[in-house]
């Protein structure tokens, strides 16, 4: 900070304090301009890391809203499919006549088919390095936090739901029997249950997802 010194020479103590007082204005003036320029560019950088962190939330919750119902729809056709053999096991039909039912119902064209949504983190992966993400209200961001958890959340837990569809349930060999037609009823039903169970469970992860999502966007705007 560059310092102007008297023109003149300084005789009484009025005149140093005048000078003195004018050199403590000058300072203070260039600081609190400072912290305002700085305030308004924290503002600013606020402002546009939310923008497009809550339109990359909204994309996500597009894309939730839209695997949910195509789970919920697949759950709906497990769970039907599972409920008739149920049925024709305990209504003690022949197997010959069971395994015609669940061809009639599963076909070729049986499979688990989870659908799984594209969920972006980037622009809350630009907040975050470039500290924009610090300058945001702290309500707000504790909403944005939770729904970026609660994707991370939901990816692991597709990971594991993957692994036992590959790994546990023995999809590959069901599917190889409904191609030739030799089906077991019993055999069939232990694997369609499981099916069942973690289609429900994928559609439970999408629920809780879609509720963390839309919190995040729904709560009134805050300052920042």
């Amino acid at each position: 900070m560059h310092l102007e010194l008297p023109e003149k020479p300084l005789k009484t103590l009025g005149d140093f304090l005048k000078h003195y007082l004018m050199i403590v204005l000058s300072i203070l003036t260039a600081l609190g301009l400072e912290a305002w320029i700085e305030h308004a560019h924290h503002t600013h950088a606020a402002e546009i890391g939310s923008r497009q962190i809550e339109a990359e939330i909204r994309t996500n919750l597009a894309e939730v809203q839209g695997s949910l119902q195509q789970d919920t729809e697949q759950l709906q056709l497990l769970d039907k499919i599972r409920a008739s053999v149920v049925q024709d096991l305990k209504s003690h039909l022949p197997d010959d006549v069971v395994k015609q039912h669940i061809l009639a119902q599963a076909g070729d064209h049986f499979d688990l088919r989870m659908n799984f949504p594209s969920l972006r983190h980037e622009a809350w992966d630009v907040a975050v390095a470039n500290q924009s993400a610090s300058w945001i209200e702290a309500a707000r961001m504790q909403r944005y936090s939770a729904a970026y958890a609660s994707q991370r959340d939901a990816l692991t837990a597709m990971a594991e739901n993957t692994t036992l569809l590959t790994s546990g349930m023995h999809l590959a060999d069901m599917v190889a029997d409904l191609q030739t037609g030799e089906v077991q009823p019993r055999e069939f039903l232990h694997t369609v249950s499981q099916m069942t169970a973690l289609q429900q469970q994928a559609v439970n992860g999408l629920k809780t997802l879609e509720k963390r999502l839309d919190d995040a966007l729904a709560a009134k705007p805050d300052s920042v």
